[in-house]
């Protein structure tokens, strides 16, 4: 009778197990399909600055911004100036992320840091671009935590995490620290996407190192 029991409840598990990973995966594609439906007019608005090469980045952006759900896609509103979501289509909102990502990427080449800095100077803005010049211009999880400190000292009521001592990135609420490697994270997903639809991507023709451009 016990081991009657267990096995009912070994094959509910399983079937519980099989629906939660269909979940997921439905979840995943529908994430991928809306991702890729990006795929144009990223590719547009970076060839107006010349680095249409840097479309995975862009993309690898959107998915930690907003795993391409919404309209402000690039969380882009903060970096034109206004409240956050304030943008309310995605075209706008990648139109103002690209440009905002071009200006980091251009001041970043000028400062001869890494791809990496230019990468989380996204999430963290060109202060940080200087920080890291001035401490090696090579992005490290660590200088990310000791600039955040500085700005949460500046400001210490704003940048408080709300109060949530719980929060991952307490007590450095100034931006997210993980921000670069999340989006590396996220460029090793994309590249696939991309190879799966016959596009030629090597890995290293987005390595970590900037180049000047006008």
């Amino acid at each position: 009778m016990v081991s009657l029991f267990v096995f009912s409840l070994l094959i509910v598990f399983l079937i519980y197990e099989r629906y939660e990973n269909q979940q997921v995966f439905q979840r995943t594609n529908q994430v991928e399909e809306k991702l890729l439906k990006y795929e144009n007019v990223v590719n547009n608005e970076l060839a107006s600055y010349q680095l249409t090469e840097l479309k995975p980045v862009i993309l690898a952006i959107i998915l930690q911004e907003s795993n391409a759900l919404g309209e402000d896609v690039m969380q882009s509103s903060e970096s034109a100036g206004y409240k956050r979501n304030a943008i309310n289509t995605p075209d706008e909102s990648i139109r103002q992320g690209v440009k905002h990502f071009a200006n980091m990427y251009k001041y970043g080449s000028q400062q001869q840091v890494d791809m990496e800095t230019v990468i989380q100077s996204y999430n963290m803005g060109p202060g940080y671009i200087d920080f890291i010049a001035q401490n090696g211009k090579k992005h490290s999880e660590e200088l990310a935590k000791q600039y955040s400190d500085l700005k949460v000292q500046q400001n210490p009521e704003l940048y408080n995490c709300g109060g949530d001592s719980t929060n991952f990135r307490y007590p450095y609420c100034y931006g997210d620290f993980t921000y670069a490697e999340k989006v590396k994270d996220n460029l090793t997903v994309v590249i696939d996407l991309l190879r799966n639809q016959g596009e030629s991507i090597v890995l290293e023709d987005l390595n970590l190192i900037t180049r000047q451009i006008d």
